[in-house]
């Protein structure tokens, strides 16, 4: 058995080789997860959220590339759940993406068992729940994929791991905050920024005198540490810093970057960012970590815990370290241009990231997709992508593919706007197999929008304020633009990206601002290979598959269904797998 640090939910790992012995096979991990309610007082006042094995945020997945992961889910909270692995790939596996145009939900008290490979992915990611807007409840937590030993990191080991999470909070629950949505209350202002569930730290007399419990971390001078950073928030870009530290950024989503040092960060809702932090401070005190609120000046109080340096001789002191300008888009804007793809280092693979001369292939297809503020759609308060607001079918997307039922969507999502009333339907993107797509998102809200697509990276080729032109193409980088899976776009601005669609499959691209996709600002991108018995076909329908909708006759009772666990003999599910599970056995007997 092997366990991982602190904060992660240790379960055996068992490794099988080949039947040469000169080659392990890919290794399966196992997990039991049980996503129910638990207490939290971030701000103070004791309140519900959601957690993971009793965890507010959630156990870390802490896994390396090529590994399987099956993962029991048990479902007890009070409303159907479905767990969404923001930036794992899922290659030619939709059915394990977790959003409602792939997955039925898993009903409250039932169980289901996704099982993925982390295929040639590397970095920081993490999950979180993708319905019923039960992410501004907490559900969420860290993704690590570890580099094969095979392949070098290009930056020297680091003495330790810190995953996290930085986010606005509201004290009221999710079930409160989805009605006020439906309602055209909106969201407001969050109650305040929260770093690992915990409030901030009292940096004023205020705070000193609410008496919020705050995060602590624990450094050793003179050593470098690695920072996974996610905004897990639902609605506000956050900035971030460390009080007297430089943040050297190395990776964000699964792509090393060029190594270079901000004293701040802006991140915005759904990104990841990864920066080495050395302790090269006296260590005289402690020092504050700060996330506070990007473009919104009604948030009450930033978000501060505290680094805390094993020889430190008393509390953080002094102003928090400076912000940016509060409302200095272009500050942000150039921020965001400067991060570029390290050419020079291996990944998930041996061969250099650079080796994809992106910028010489060929764009197959352009969409423009521009999203408006939310306006009364049939009744009902909905919000649009090119003039259409997506309403989830019962019956999700991929499972209607899959049996041939027809009414369920419509392949004819417009390459641009329509001149046409705002209307809600379930259009989808007729993608091409192999195809490499240009898409333009045109932002004409007065917020930042963060826009995220399943199923891949993306090359961040360019950004600008004003309206998107052909001849805007002029500024894109075809070289060393970042590649990844959540990008933002500024009120009146757009961002375009660059995007090869050789994963086939049933793909979400949403807005990831979590009121703005509960009320329509998603839809899906369907890629089928033509091809289908090729080595490049997406996996079959899954074994365990939960059905609903049009296809609930097809659904067996929760007692009768496979009900996958750490135990040996739930490991595999084809006769391959338990050949080769025997095979380990034997060698191991051998061993002895």
């Amino acid at each position: 058995m092997r366990c991982f640090p602190p904060h992660f939910w240790c379960t055996s790992v068992v490794v099988f080789l080949s039947v040469t012995g000169t080659l392990a096979a890919d290794p399966y991990i196992f997990f039991d997860w049980t996503v129910s309610y638990l207490s939290a007082s971030p701000f103070g006042t004791r309140q519900q959220v959601i957690g993971i094995n009793g965890l507010f945020p959630g156990p870390i997945l802490n896994v390396t590339t090529n590994w399987n992961v099956v993962m029991n889910v048990k479902n007890n909270l009070d409303e159907p759940l479905l767990l969404t692995w923001n930036g794992i790939q899922h290659r030619k596996n939709s059915w394990q993406d977790g959003v409602l145009g792939t997955n039925c939900p898993i009903p409250s008290g039932w169980n289901w068992t996704y099982e993925f490979q982390v295929k040639d992915q590397i970095g920081s990611f993490f999950y979180f729940p993708s319905t019923n807007f039960q992410r501004a409840s907490g559900g969420y937590g860290g993704i690590i994929i570890n580099n094969r030993e095979i392949i070098p990191v290009p930056f020297a080991l680091p003495d330790g791991d810190v995953t996290l999470f930085i986010s606005d909070w509201y004290t009221k629950s999710h079930k409160k905050l989805r009605k006020d949505v439906e309602s055209k209350k909106g969201l407001g202002p969050p109650d305040g920024i929260v770093i690992n569930g915990f409030g901030p730290f009292p940096y004023t007399r205020e705070l000193a005198s609410n008496n919020f419990p705050f995060g602590t971390i624990n450094v050793e001078p003179g050593r470098t540490y690695r920072f996974r950073v996610h905004n897990s928030g639902i609605a506000t870009s956050l900035n971030f810093r460390i009080q007297n530290h430089n943040l050297l950024l190395v990776e964000t989503e699964g792509s090393y970057t060029v190594q270079q040092n901000y004293t701040n960060m802006d991140i915005h809702v759904g990104q990841s960012f990864s920066f080495l932090v050395t302790m090269d401070q006296s260590g005289s005190n402690d020092y504050y970590i700060v996330a506070s609120p990007r473009f919104a000046t009604s948030v009450k109080a930033s978000g501060v815990a505290v680094l805390h340096y094993s020889n430190s001789q008393g509390p953080a002191a002094g102003p928090l370290p400076d912000p940016p300008i509060e409302l200095d888009t272009f500050f942000s804007m150039n921020q965001a241009r400067s991060l570029r793809l390290n050419l020079s280092a291996g990944a998930a693979r041996p061969n250099p990231q650079g080796s994809f001369k992106y910028g010489q292939i060929t764009v197959t297809d352009v969409y423009v997709i521009v999203n408006r503020s939310p306006e009364m759609i049939e009744g009902r308060l909905r919000a649009t992508l090119n003039g259409i607001s997506y309403l989830p079918p019962s019956t999700p997307l991929k499972l209607a593919q899959q049996y041939n039922i027809s009414g369920v969507y419509k392949l004819d999502f417009p390459k641009r706007p329509m001149n046409r009333h705002p209307r809600v339907d379930t259009s989808v993107i007729n993608g091409t197999f192999k195809g490499f797509v240009e898409i333009i998102f045109q932002n004409s809200d007065t917020t930042v929008k963060s826009y995220h697509l399943d199923g891949y990276a993306f090359f961040v080729v360019g950004m600008d304020f004003g309206l998107w032109t052909e001849n805007s193409r002029s500024t894109y980088n075809k070289g060393d633009a970042v590649a990844r899976s959540t990008t933002q776009v500024f009120p009146g601005a757009w961002t375009a990206i660059l995007v090869s669609l050789d994963n086939a499959g049933m793909w979400n691209l949403r807005i990831d601002n979590l009121a703005s996709w509960y009320l329509g600002q998603e839809l899906y991108l369907s890629v089928v290979n033509p091809e289908i018995d090729s080595d490049s076909s997406e996996n079959s329908v899954p074994h365990n598959t939960i059905y609903c909708g049009r296809l609930s006759p097809l659904q067996k009772d929760q007692a009768q269904r496979v009900n996958f666990s750490g135990s040996p003999r739930s490991i595999f599910v084809t006769s391959r797998g338990i050949l080769l599970a025997l095979f380990a056995i034997l060698v191991s007997s051998l061993a002895r």
